[in-house]
């Protein structure tokens, strides 16, 4: 699967994946719109989520910029958006926070969805943090890539998340 960034420049280079993820050859640049390619794109204001049933094309294309200027506008690229369902973050900036992935984590959670674990797994081995995204995320993404369509994986998702809230409410004695 080709993967193509819509790069807009906007974080620290010391720290952004996608630059990264080219220098290696897993990934693609683009600084404009026009210059980036049709693919399924990885658009977190998107209606629809990311499910096997999207492994169609050959493409997946993500925006890198900042999540502070990330905004439904910075996503006109072309071809269908689908969002990411409920991933943790385990990235240094980001780590323990869901839905606020980093490019090399969203490219891996969207490539292990898609059936493309080994992929995902040469994306993420340059990261030192990168066994752990697959580790912490392995049950919801094991759960995404059994799904036949979207609305499955929204199933999923909010089965996953009522379970993790009752786990959560429960609390310990000492939190009571």
């Amino acid at each position: 699967m080709q993967l193509h960034v819509r790069y807009e420049g906007d974080d620290d280079p010391e720290k952004c994946t996608a630059r990264r993820l080219a220098h290696l050859g897993h990934a693609t640049l683009h600084r404009s719109a026009r210059e980036t390619p049709p693919g399924v794109v990885l658009d977190p204001f998107a209606d629809r989520a990311l499910s096997p049933a999207d492994d169609g094309g050959d493409r997946l294309v993500a925006l890198d910029c900042s999540w502070k200027t990330a905004t439904e506008e910075a996503f006109r690229l072309e071809g269908p958006h689908r969002s990411l369902p409920f991933l943790v973050a385990v990235n240094p900036v980001n780590y323990g926070t869901p839905f606020q992935l980093n490019t090399a984590e969203a490219f891996a959670g969207a490539l292990v969805i898609l059936g493309h674990r080994d992929q995902a797994e040469e994306v993420l081995e340059t990261f030192a943090w990168g066994d752990t995204f697959l580790e912490l995320n392995a049950e919801p993404l094991a759960r995404y890539a059994d799904c036949a369509n979207s609305g499955e994986v929204v199933a999923v998702q909010d089965d996953y998340l009522a379970d993790e809230g009752d786990t959560d409410a429960e609390g310990t004695d000492a939190e009571r």
